[in-house]
């Protein structure tokens, strides 16, 4: 079997590059996608910004404090997503083989595309200068042999670059490869790796996949997997999934529902919407949900059947599973859909339940 080619596209902080292309003036100050208010929450921000320290999921009062001059702007998700389906139809120039992740990211398998002489560093570059000349936005790449590397490979050259790892260098790589950034490793997994003495790869390599499933779960398997360089899965160009979801862990625990609602509003909303939108052409939203760890880490959900991302439902669900624990501290908040196929919801086209008709 010959060698797969993968390259992972991923757009340099894609809102805040549409504002700046949009309006000239943004394009050399600190600016940041999010509400108005104080208390409003930052979705994502220019790299100018993010060398004061502002970041995603950031208070506004906050990111002003570190950067005063920061420029926070409304998002506009329908532009972004007509700028996505132009990255996508030159995507559809060079192989059929695309998986898209989100509006601003994707897994192309090239290795039988003939265009560039089917080097695929080539083949990057000339998507790269596509997406350029049509959209005036820049992309970075990766490009490996197995489908996980070329996404971390994708960041190496952030912002406008290209990383390239050839089969001949995937081992080194791996050994020198930190664990915490090999998709699925958090906060939390990282820091149990360490006190474990595992930091890299070369770390793991030697160890019994039975040692990491006896501390990790089924995720041990996985990481060992993936540090000893396998990974047997292709791009999924018609993935079925049954959700789609999107969390974020805060640095600091949150008491206040207030900003808990402005964080799901602000930053995870929007989010969800740009996962969403590659499967809304195939698929069906059945149901909504919220999840809520604790400082203690209690899981808890709620769940409820819906047929349309409703941002007042999402926010009632969370008033009622902190209504469980009162005034504790939140470590991490989580919203999600449920899918199924389109064909389903000529089944109950006419049905749809009320908003509160709790599932789970």
């Amino acid at each position: 079997m010959s060698q797969r080619k993968f390259i992972h596209i991923d757009m340099d902080c894609f809102y805040a590059a549409v504002e700046m292309r949009d309006n000239p003036a943004l394009a050399n100050v600190p600016m940041a996608i999010g509400g108005r208010s104080q208390r409003g929450v930052l979705s994502t921000a220019n790299y100018i910004a993010r060398q004061y320290g502002v970041r995603s999921a950031m208070s506004n009062f906050q990111a002003k404090k570190l950067c005063p001059e920061l420029v926070i702007v409304p998002g506009r998700m329908q532009v972004y997503q007509q700028v996505s389906q132009q990255i996508r139809a030159i995507f559809a120039r060079y192989t059929p083989l695309v998986e898209p992740l989100s509006l601003d990211e994707a897994y192309l398998d090239v290795t039988d595309c003939s265009q560039c002489k089917g080097s695929a560093t080539l083949i990057a570059a000339q998507i790269r200068a596509d997406i350029f000349s049509v959209t005036g936005l820049t992309a970075s790449a990766g490009i490996a042999p197995i489908k996980f590397l070329a996404k971390i490979a994708s960041d190496e050259n952030k912002p406008n670059g290209q990383f390239v790892i050839a089969p001949e260098q995937v081992a080194a790589f791996i050994d020198n490869l930190p664990l915490r950034k090999i998709p699925g490793v958090g906060k939390v997994t990282h820091e149990k790796l360490l006190a474990l003495g595992l930091e890299y790869g070369r770390d793991v390599k030697p160890l019994d996949e039975a040692f990491l499933c006896r501390h990790f779960g089924k995720f041990g398997r996985s990481l060992w997997r993936r540090c000893q360089g396998i990974d047997e899965r292709g791009v999924e160009t018609s993935r079925v999934r049954k959700s789609v979801g999107v969390e974020t862990t805060f640095e600091t625990d949150i008491r206040d529902t207030s900003v808990l609602q402005q964080v799901l509003l602000e930053k995870l909303l929007p989010e969800l919407e740009k996962r969403l939108t590659p499967y809304l052409s195939s698929r069906f939203i059945t149901k909504l949900g919220v999840k809520v760890k604790y400082h203690d880490f209690q899981l808890v959900s709620k769940e409820c059947q819906h047929h349309q991302l409703h941002a007042d439902l999402l926010q009632e669900l969370l008033v009622q599973l902190l209504a469980r624990r009162p005034n504790q501290p939140v470590r991490l908040l989580g919203i999600q859909v449920g899918l199924n196929d389109t064909s389903d919801a000529q089944q109950q086209a006419g049905g749809q339940l009320g908003l509160f008709d709790v599932v789970g």
